[in-house]
């Protein structure tokens, strides 16, 4: 199974936590908070985290969020076929020269969530 490969932590409001919580485990691959000191949290892989104001009238991402989360994925299509087998459909998806390629989906609250598959890191002779 495909799983995101990383983020800090992210705190966020939910209609219903426990259900968005299970979601992301089930869709994405990230581990249920921990319930106690001996459940482990979800481990992400190190690598690039791009930390972005965007200016309060973007259309990037829906006005009605604050923040919009974006996980780093190893196989973009590989990532986005496992969602379409849970009905999650993608939009906007696009490639950024040097920088990678991007999808978006919609978690079960309707929010707008980024998929990045960073681009492969220059050849050296």
């Amino acid at each position: 199974m495909e799983s995101v490969l990383g983020i800090g932590g992210v705190f966020f409001r939910a209609t219903d936590p426990a259900a968005l919580a299970q979601w992301y485990a089930d869709a994405l691959g990230v581990a249920l908070p921990p319930s106690d000191m001996t459940t482990p949290p979800w481990q992400t892989e190190a690598g690039i985290c791009v930390f972005a104001p965007f200016a309060s009238d973007t259309d990037y991402f829906p006005p009605t969020q604050q923040v919009m989360l974006n996980f780093r994925v190893a196989n973009l299509d590989a990532m986005l076929a496992q969602l379409a087998e849970l009905g999650v459909e993608a939009f906007n998806q696009t490639t950024m020269e040097g920088v990678g390629r991007f999808a978006h989906i919609h978690d079960p609250e309707g929010n707008a969530v980024e998929l990045w598959e960073p681009a492969a890191p220059p050849e050296t002779s």
